[in-house]
């Protein structure tokens, strides 16, 4: 006998589950039951990519079977598609399947994490999820312009801006700076907060010199997975001492590239100045070279040739210049093995950066829409041979912007490839396969 606990459970359930189906009903939505089977027919869903940026769209593609012979030939599917955490399932496109049971639909606009299911006359599917990440976009100072280089301290603070699409008022904005060898590790710098029509601004100062790749990632909670921005890179010197300036030539520049160190020594007329320098990851200063400045205190030395990140500082007349950092960017080359491709079919991006540094990771990046900035849909290395190979499927019809990135670190300076122009054609449904574990990957989130 069923207990009269079970019973009173059953019956509250199932009110619930009339009550849910009625106002979806009410409100031109669809209620999602269980996956079924009917007429001895089964259909089989995938959806790609997985993780997609908000405004893209994400192909769903399956197939119908059924036991009686063409039964599963040109059937209506529908699909249905609901923010997670919701019960309630909204049309979000209907296709015809061919002669051997195979469809596909296109989603578009998806804006948050979302679930989907397909019905085909009785029969429905499993669930299936995309994850979307919220277009984050992020300005500040102009990049690698001189003399506009970013200083330490207080008085040089800056202003980072930018807009979280779609708006979530109030949720976190984490600055966040890039500090490691291979590019990988992210730390938290600022904090900020989205304001009630998708804004944010965080106002910082820098306490050290050194190579500065800045990004916000937004934490939206189930909305949206954590969305980062595009990447803005800058050298961070000292703040001036005015008693005796140190300014470069060209900051930064590309390996293989020279800059001339040059300043001026106040009230120093003809008197020998010394350049010393460090890498970052040394401890104490060698002296490079000497001149003698001009009547009016200025100096200038003999074009210096680093080939990596370089921090420099003058001393003259008992005085010692600010630490004057001097970015050394990869050389990167960049290739893709065709410019048109088929939906479902796959891409490789290869090259070569110098100097090479094993391990290091490597970006394809997708300009986000309207084109204004980039975000990575991938994440490759560098080979022992000082190259790179990134292979990604693209499932989207259309034409997409990508482009080849290497982050900075403590060793050298970021560097963008050229962007390439990628059309996808449509592919027949038959032909579309799950997307491959890893097509779609994020570099870490850091420190939150």
């Amino acid at each position: 006998m069923r207990s009269i606990k079970l019973a009173a459970t059953v019956a509250v359930a199932a009110a619930s589950l009339t009550l849910a189906s009625a106002a979806a009903s009410a409100a031109g939505r669809h209620a999602r039951e269980n996956p079924r089977h009917a007429n001895g027919c089964r259909a089989t869903l995938n959806v790609a990519p997985r993780l997609i940026t908000a405004g893209e769209s994400a192909l769903a593609f399956g197939r119908l079977k059924c036991h009686g012979a063409g039964e599963e030939a040109s059937q209506t599917v529908t699909l249905y598609e609901a923010p997670v955490g919701s019960l309630a399932y909204t049309v979000a496109g209907t296709s015809t399947t061919d002669a051997q049971g195979f469809y596909q639909v296109t989603a578009s606009d998806l804006s948050v994490n979302s679930i989907f299911y397909v019905v085909a006359g009785a029969t429905q599917s499993p669930l299936r999820s995309v994850k979307v990440a919220a277009q984050v976009t992020l300005a500040g100072p102009p990049e690698g312009v001189v003399p506009t280089d970013l200083r330490t301290g207080r008085h040089n603070r800056v202003t980072f801006s930018g807009t979280v699409s779609p708006a979530d008022a109030g949720a976190t904005v984490v600055l966040q700076r890039q500090n490691a060898v291979r590019g990988n590790e992210w730390h938290r710098i600022d904090l900020g907060v989205v304001n009630s029509v998708g804004g944010f601004s965080i106002t910082h100062d820098f306490l050290a010199p050194g190579p500065a790749n800045i990004r916000v990632v937004v934490r939206s909670g189930k909305r949206n997975v954590a969305s980062p921005s595009n990447v803005l890179s800058y050298e961070i010197s000292q703040a001036e001492n005015p008693q005796l300036t140190i300014n470069s030539s060209a900051d930064p520049i590309s390996y293989g590239q020279s800059a001339t160190i040059s300043g001026v020594l106040a009230g120093g007329a003809d008197t020998t100045v010394r350049l010393l320098e460090r890498s970052l990851m040394q401890t104490g200063f060698t002296q490079v070279a000497v001149a003698k400045t001009d009547g009016a205190g200025n100096y200038a030395f003999a074009p210096q040739t680093p080939t990596i990140n370089t921090l420099y500082r003058v001393e003259g007349a008992g005085k010692s210049s600010a630490v004057l950092f001097e970015g050394v960017k990869y050389v990167l080359t960049a290739n893709v093995s065709a410019t048109t491709v088929q939906a479902g079919q796959s891409l490789t991006f290869s090259g070569t950066v110098t100097p090479g540094e094993e391990g290091h990771v490597v970006y394809l990046e997708r300009a986000n829409l309207g084109g204004t900035a980039f975000h990575v849909i991938e994440v490759g290395t560098v080979t022992a041979g000082s190259t790179y190979s990134i292979v990604h499927t693209f499932f989207n019809v259309g034409t997409s912007v990508v482009r080849i990135k290497i982050p900075g670190g403590p060793l050298n300076g970021t560097t963008n490839s050229p962007p390439f122009t990628i059309t996808v054609t449509p592919a027949p449904s038959s032909a579309l396969a799950p997307e491959a574990p890893g097509n779609s990957t994020q570099p870490p989130e850091g420190q939150l």
